[in-house]
């Protein structure tokens, strides 16, 4: 299994940017297409942003030209590039293989994103 640790969060005002890092423990890593999740208060999580193992992309339509993921298997680290950002974008953002549920044992701690004035 792997696992994964979510960093670069913060405080923004609406038009900022963040640039988030999901750090991987394990030795299978490079083969899990990869996402990243948002989770807002009262709401259900939700995927913003994937990257296949082969480097593949895509996108909510919510976040289309202003999230960019990306992945340096190297270095066994995913990260996410969230530019005009907005304040719905607020919310706790989480890493984990593409594809996982609310029944995936090793959700992290996500690190928390605000936007706001």
């Amino acid at each position: 299994q792997v696992q994964l640790v979510e960093s670069g969060g913060g405080l923004v005002q609406p038009g900022g940017s963040l640039r988030l890092s999901c750090a991987a423990s394990g030795s299978i890593f490079s083969i899990y297409g990869m996402g990243w999740y948002r989770q807002a208060p009262g709401k259900q999580r939700e995927l913003v942003a994937a990257i296949t193992s082969g480097g593949t992309t895509n996108y909510a339509d919510s976040v289309k030209g202003r999230f960019t993921i990306s992945r340096d298997n190297t270095k066994n680290t995913v990260y996410l590039q969230m530019n005009s950002l907005k304040p719905e974008d607020t919310g706790v953002y989480y890493c984990a293989p593409q594809g996982a549920t609310d029944e995936y044992p090793d959700w992290g701690q996500g690190t928390q994103v605000t936007v706001s004035s």
